[in-house]
């Protein structure tokens, strides 16, 4: 009988490690410029605070829509992260909300996100996937809390998405960083208001993914 022939090994291509460093610094140079400036300051100006040419950042990113969602993805995967290392507090449910919520602003979601709308399509799968892992945290975030009976039972998650992005950062490019100083007072008298026994009704209805997405 012939013998067998054993089938090729494929060889899978991995990113080479100075490639991947160069791939986050573009990123991390292109969401301060973005929060500093808005989404059309020029890529050569992202290169040069990342240190790298030209041409590595249209190897990285072909268009400025690619960049941007990156970017976006990136804050709303740290921001998840977030989430997560709140979950696995073990101490008190409300405290962990707290921490939450002022990593959610050191993030700067809120100065980002509305890139989304005006720059490329909200719906791409890797945005979605990234949104849906942020709403899903926060609701078990509030969750646990309302369970131990800290928090109002008449708030939603996109109650609490909705104001943290309104009290956090203004939208990007308009002298946001002068705003620092007042984010986390002003975040944390938000947060106060949200602790049970809730001291009056609140008017209307709380807001849940579904309509804070079609908003």
């Amino acid at each position: 009988m012939p013998a067998t022939t054993a089938p090729a090994v494929r060889k899978v291509s991995r990113p080479r490690a100075d490639a991947l460093r160069n791939r986050e610094r573009i990123v991390t140079a292109a969401r301060e410029m973005f929060v500093e400036h808005g989404p059309d300051v020029p890529l050569d100006e992202i290169a040069r605070r990342a240190g790298v040419g030209n041409a590595t950042v249209y190897r990285n990113f072909p268009d400025r829509d690619a960049l941007v969602r990156e970017v976006v993805c990136s804050v709303m995967d740290r921001t998840a992260e977030a989430a997560e290392v709140a979950l696995a507090e073990t101490g008190d449910a409300f405290a962990a909300l707290e921490h939450f919520v002022h990593a959610a602003a050191d993030e700067r979601i809120s100065a980002l996100c509305p890139m989304v709308s005006s720059t490329f399509d909200q719906h791409h799968p890797d945005l979605e996937a990234s949104r849906e892992r942020i709403e899903r945290l926060v609701e078990e975030i509030m969750g646990r809390a309302e369970a131990a009976g800290q928090l109002r039972s008449d708030v939603g998650v996109g109650d609490l998405l909705i104001v943290v992005a309104q009290l956090s950062r203004p939208p990007a490019g308009t002298d946001c960083l002068r705003g620092d100083r007042f984010v986390h007072r002003h975040l944390q008298l938000f947060l106060d208001g949200l602790r049970a026994p809730a001291r009056s009704a609140l008017p209307g209805e709380a807001v849940d993914i579904k309509e804070l997405r079609d908003s």
